[in-house]
């Protein structure tokens, strides 16, 4: 239960804290990226919901519900493996998403400083800390007051260190809740073993 409660806490946050929420409060943003968290909420759930029927099946000492809690553990085991192939596979995507919907407010401002777009993209730099690009010195485009000299012309880098940074926790996090879910599968037979053992010698 806690295990689930963590994930989804952590979900919550990388899609409405952080530079992501900065991003995603914009009408473009790398949908990609977040119905991965969407799922990754969704599986918290599910973890927190199969933790309280694993509590009922332990304190009632039910081995027909310790065996669903062990049958549901292996479900979602085999499903965060797959989620996990599926996010290294993707990565590479949800990245070039997210650049792609800067190239493309970018084009729009350059055609149009003036226009709406001048908010957008002033949005992307300050949630970014970047201004621009390429590596060119850029001119006219709406950069933070305080930005980094380093960090002035590469926005496109940026978004890729953004979208590894939250990958890199999200695999983490994923690696700590399996085998927090090998031990749960292992604990619940050992449990469910020792009801037996026990009514078959009263």
């Amino acid at each position: 239960q806690l295990a689930g409660l963590a994930v989804i806490a952590f979900g919550l946050w990388l899609r409405f804290g952080g530079v992501m929420a900065d991003l995603a409060s914009d009408k473009k943003s790398p949908e990609y990226f977040f119905m991965g968290l969407y799922v990754l909420v969704g599986a918290g759930a599910i973890m927190t919901t199969v933790g309280f029927f694993g509590c009922c099946g332990a304190a009632r000492e039910s081995q027909c519900l310790l065996g669903a809690f062990f049958a549901c553990l292996l479900v979602i085991f085999a499903a965060e493996i797959t989620a996990g192939v599926f996010a290294f596979i993707g990565k590479k995507v949800a990245i070039q998403e997210a650049q792609k919907i800067y190239e493309d407010i970018y084009d729009d401002y350059m055609k149009n400083p003036g226009g709406k777009v001048n908010k957008t993209i002033y949005h992307y730099h300050v949630a970014l800390q970047c201004c621009g690009k390429d590596s060119m010195e850029q001119t006219g485009l709406p950069c933070p007051e305080n930005i980094q000299l380093p960090k002035a012309s590469n926005c496109l880098v940026e978004i890729q260190n953004v979208i590894d940074a939250h990958l890199h926790l999200v695999g983490i996090i994923g690696i700590a809740i399996a085998g927090t879910t090998i031990f749960g599968m292992i604990f619940s037979m050992v449990l469910c073993c020792a009801i037996r053992n026990t009514r078959d010698m009263i």
